[in-house]
């Protein structure tokens, strides 16, 4: 039932602006796939693309051996499509939604109840409300059963989980899972760092560049050099200091710390640092030996490409 895809040397241009620049990569059969990045990396023009609804101007994007440009009806028979603005019809109910979808698709909702079962069960006693009427999550849950009701091969989401609460994320996410489960392949793109660890592969994007595509896992393992959190009794002047610190490869705020990236050896490094904050009086010196997530990762590959 699923698909892969192959993406080679994509370029796109909006007047000045190149959105993406030369990017390729690709996607397992049945795998859970991320693209991850700020606002402006360019994952939104990749997946217009992918989708047909835009044209590269150089490259070209295959879905399990279909053209996107030449056989783009036959690839819309296969894709389920989640903008990441809501663009369901407001002034329908739920239930209305996706009768109307499932007979874009020649189905019906009795006919595929049973592959939207577990979202569907979620808003079906909302099925007489106006979709411009729901939550957040609930209508997260709605465009995801319209993008599902015609048994799709690939299922591509658009930042589905920005602006929903954290227990809406979580459950979005356990949804994809099952999703995947059936043998779906999916593309979901988000800003979110932490949701990379939910993928079993990703793509880090940032200003239409492609910095780094693997698992997770190996994305971290690659990380160089050694992580410390540091935090004092004065946090408003630390970061400046901490960027004169002679061992101070790269430096930045991280949560309520900062976050310190050296090549010298940890326990070297602590000791001078500790010599150093001392030396200008700060107090309540903490220094902590971390390891790195996916956004201290991305932070390093941005500088080491120039992006940064």
């Amino acid at each position: 039932m699923s698909v892969n895809i192959h993406i080679e040397h994509l370029v796109k241009k909006f007047q000045d602006v190149e959105a993406l620049k030369d990017i390729s990569f690709d996607v397992e059969k049945g795998s859970l796939f991320g693209i991850i990045g700020p606002d402006g990396a360019g994952k939104t023009t990749l997946f217009r693309i992918l989708t047909s609804l835009i044209l590269a101007d150089e490259g070209k994007v295959m879905v399990d051996g279909i053209d996107v440009v030449k056989d783009y009806k036959k690839l819309r028979q296969i894709i389920g499509y989640m903008p990441g603005r809501f663009s369901l019809y407001m002034d329908l109910t739920v239930e209305e939604n996706l009768n109307f979808y499932a007979r874009i698709f020649h189905t019906s909702l009795s006919e595929n109840y049973d592959l939207i079962k577990d979202i569907y069960e979620q808003i079906e006693p909302f099925k007489n409300r106006r979709a411009g009427d729901l939550s957040g999550g609930m209508k997260q849950k709605l465009a995801l059963s319209c993008a599902l009701i015609h048994k799709p091969k690939l299922l591509v989401l658009d930042e589905p989980t920005t602006g929903v609460d954290a227990v809406s994320r979580k459950e979005f996410w356990e949804l994809l899972k099952k999703m995947q489960q059936r043998g779906i392949t999916i593309l979901v793109s988000t800003p979110y760092m932490d949701e990379a660890a939910l993928c079993d592969r990703v793509s880090l994007m940032q200003t239409g560049n492609l910095l780094s595509v693997n698992t997770p896992q190996q994305i971290v393992n690659n990380f160089l050099g050694n992580l410390l959190a540091v935090k004092t009794n004065n946090m408003y002047t630390l970061l400046s200091d901490l960027e004169r610190f002679d061992g101070a490869d790269r430096v930045y705020r991280f949560g309520e710390s900062i976050h310190l990236v050296s090549q010298r050896p940890i326990d070297e490094v602590k000791q001078s640092l500790r010599d150093f904050l001392s030396i200008k009086a700060y107090q309540k010196i903490e220094i902590e030996n971390k390891q790195p997530v996916i956004e201290d990762c991305f932070l390093a590959l941005m500088e080491k490409t120039g992006t940064l």
